[in-house]
């Protein structure tokens, strides 16, 4: 399976933020500035597919989130530290 522009997007963004969360709205409007809330639905699910797979933490009030369905309300992204 190719990963699409929102997963890679992720990635990177964990990769320039190095250990630091973010929320999934500003990968978006990194990406699509004009539009991004039209890509909220999309970027969430590619964050999932991405924190299913084991590539990313995904939290809530610090928390992370089940891996079973999608979390309701803010959630965070973290990628893992690079050691």
């Amino acid at each position: 399976m190719q990963p699409d522009i929102l997963s890679l997007a992720i990635l990177e963004m964990c990769r320039m933020r190095r250990g630091s969360n973010f929320c999934p709205s500003e990968v978006v409007r990194w990406v699509y500035p004009q539009d991004w809330r039209y890509f909220m639905d999309d970027v969430r699910r590619s964050m999932m597919d991405l924190y299913r797979q084991g590539k990313i933490v995904v939290t809530q009030g610090g928390i992370p989130v089940g891996l079973e369905e999608m979390p309701k309300g803010p959630v965070r992204i973290q990628g893992f530290s690079e050691t």
